[in-house]
């Protein structure tokens, strides 16, 4: 007997991020061939590196593309790629004196009925006692302003990309040397305690702090990794001597219909087409 259409399952949302490190490079060493496999609906990226007329070019025209550039040509650069269109879209975030633009875009998107937020970020890479890391910290404390508007805006809202952040010893093969460098400060980790909750919480990542849910952790537990960022020297990708820094954050109600989630990982050095891999996560929406 044929199901009828309501006993049928609906198929999940599949939404993924990855930082490119320049799309044009990522699809000329293979990103074309990664996405024709994957079946994603939604595709976060960062470091985009491009003109939005180069992403229409190389996605093609099945995808709807939104861009927000960064101020300086050839750096940063946020986008999101879809199947469907955005019922509205946002760029700006903090103070109006503080340039997040390449940084930082939100889009709306009905999914069976329900709204999707969706938020591709590129937090900046920072380094120690330089102006490049107070703009990091302002970028954070924007941040921590926007979480609770965007829950308050809607219940299923995912901030992903790359944070550029290790949050806790897991997410860092060797914290121990990387305590004092940009990426792994306490300072830095703090501000995800705030969105997460801190890991000796009892409701850590689950309704702590801001009340966010970081994905990754969720699914794979209390490990080492999965590590989503390797750099290209040396045997750090061989070794799995990486970092975990790119994340999929969502709200409690988006994060509770989670079926799968995925990092990408090259099989091996010479098929890697960023030092990033794409972060792939699954909702039943």
């Amino acid at each position: 007997m044929p199901s009828s259409p309501a006993s049928e399952s609906v198929r999940p949302l599949r939404i993924a991020s990855i930082n490119t490190n320049g799309i044009r490079a990522a699809f000329r060493k293979g990103m074309g061939d990664w996405l024709e496999t994957r079946d994603v609906d939604i595709l976060a990226i960062q470091e985009v590196r491009a003109a939005t007329e180069d992403i229409e070019g190389l996605l093609g025209p099945d995808w709807n593309i939104l861009h927000d550039a960064a101020s300086a040509k050839g750096r940063a650069g946020v986008a999101i790629a879809s199947r469907k269109s955005a019922s509205i879209h946002r760029v700006e975030l903090g103070h109006p004196d503080f340039d997040s633009a390449g940084r930082w875009l939100e889009a709306d998107y009905e999914v069976n009925g329900k709204i999707v937020t969706v938020v591709s970020t590129y937090v900046h890479s920072g380094e120690v006692d330089t102006p490049k890391q107070v703009e990091k910290f302002t970028f954070l404390d924007s941040m921590l302003t926007r979480l609770p508007e965007l829950a308050a805006h809607s219940e299923r809202v995912v901030v992903l990309g790359d944070l550029n952040v290790g949050h806790r010893k897991f997410d860092i093969k060797n914290w121990k040397g990387n305590v004092k460098r940009a990426g792994f400060l306490p300072e830095e980790r703090a501000y995800f305690d705030k969105i997460l909750g801190a890991e000796d919480e009892a409701d850590y990542n689950n309704g702590a702090g801001l009340g966010w849910v970081d994905v990754g952790r969720k699914a794979a537990g209390e490990m080492d990794g999965p590590f989503t960022w390797w750099s290209w020297r040396g045997q750090a990708f061989d070794n799995d001597t990486g970092w975990r820094i790119d994340y999929q954050l969502a709200t409690p109600a988006l994060a509770a219909s989670v079926v799968n989630y995925t990092v990408d990982r090259a099989e091996a050095y010479d098929q890697r087409w960023s030092d990033h891999a794409p972060v792939v996560v699954d909702y039943a929406i």
